[in-house]
Parts: C-alpha cells; structure tokens; sequence
C-alpha cells in the first residue's frame, strides 16, 4: 500500500518500504520480547512484521506524528517505565495491606493544555498502563481527560502530577 502525500511527491524508495521507521524498530524489537529468545528466523520474522504491518497500515496514517525532541521521547519512556514499576509495587502494596475501607478511590478531571492528538493519546495511554490508574474519557472538545484512580486522597495533587509528570514533558515532545 502506497503511503499518502499531500504534496503530490512519489515517496523515495526507502519511505515506501519503512513509511514509519520507529514503528518498525519498535515492533521488531517488541517481537523479539514477546518470544524471549534471539535467533536468526526470530529476528527474520520480527523484521518481517516491522514491515509489512506499517506498510500494510500506512494509508491509514497520512502523516507522522511530528515529535520535536526524540531525546525527550526516550527518556519520557524510561520515566513510564519507572513508573509503572513503582505503581505495581505500590498497588501490590494496597492489595495485601490496606483495608478497603481506607482507600480514596476517586475520580478525577485532568484540564489539558495538550491540543495535539497523538500526544492526548499518548497521555491516555501512559495513565491507563500505569497500576492504580486508568484513562476512561476525553471530553467533547478535548480539554479534559477523565481518569479513575485507586487511591487519591488529594484530587489536586493528584491532577497536579500527572499534569507536571506527564503532559509537561509531552508538551516538549509533541508540538
């Protein structure tokens, strides 16, 4: 499937087979993960569906997410991995410990300065795979993200994290 220009232009050979590179890295490397092991039909299989899957679904994307500092990026995904660590042990730790009574489960509206959609997305997706945490709505016009949360005592300090944790940087990433 040919990938969609608005300019009119052929795509270069090398766009038309990796329409979007990360994505293809990024599912190569996901596939080697999920089978836990390294070998060569591995890695042949995991280049095969980083590919063919962006190939196949690039009529779908008419144009790349425009990310300004890839930097940034990376280490906005080593802050959700931390992230989702320390959540896991800390929901763990509700789980075992705390009686159900003394839980502050709430939700809570998340104002957004973020008016790009791909880093709303992002946003969403960072809340929901975080433990303790899930994105459920986006109001009509985008400026507010209902969340779910499985313990927040303060409903401030709660929007205030993740307003300064994550969209902050989302907003230096994404222009």
């Amino acid at each position: 499937m040919a990938h969609a220009h608005v300019s009119g232009e052929q795509p270069s050979l090398l766009r038309r087979w990796f329409p979007h590179p990360l994505l293809s890295l990024a599912l190569t490397l996901i596939w080697l993960l999920l089978i836990n092991s390294f070998s060569a039909g591995g890695l042949l299989v995991g280049l095969t569906l980083g590919i063919a899957i962006p190939r196949m679904t690039s009529g779908f994307w008419p144009d790349r997410p425009n990310i300004q500092h890839y930097g940034k990026a990376f280490a906005y995904v080593l802050l959700v991995i931390r992230d989702i660590v320390v959540a896991n042990l800390q929901v763990a730790f509700i789980i075992l410990f705390r009686p159900l009574g003394s839980l502050h489960t709430r939700w809570v509206c998340v104002p957004l300065e973020l008016t790009n959609p791909e880093a709303i997305t992002v946003l969403a997706g960072t809340i929901t795979m975080t433990p303790g945490t899930v994105s459920c709505d986006l109001s009509a016009d985008g400026k507010a993200l209902l969340v779910h949360c499985l313990d927040a005592p303060d409903a401030e300090a709660t929007i205030r994290d993740m307003k300064e944790r994550y969209e902050s940087r989302l907003k230096e990433i994404f222009p």
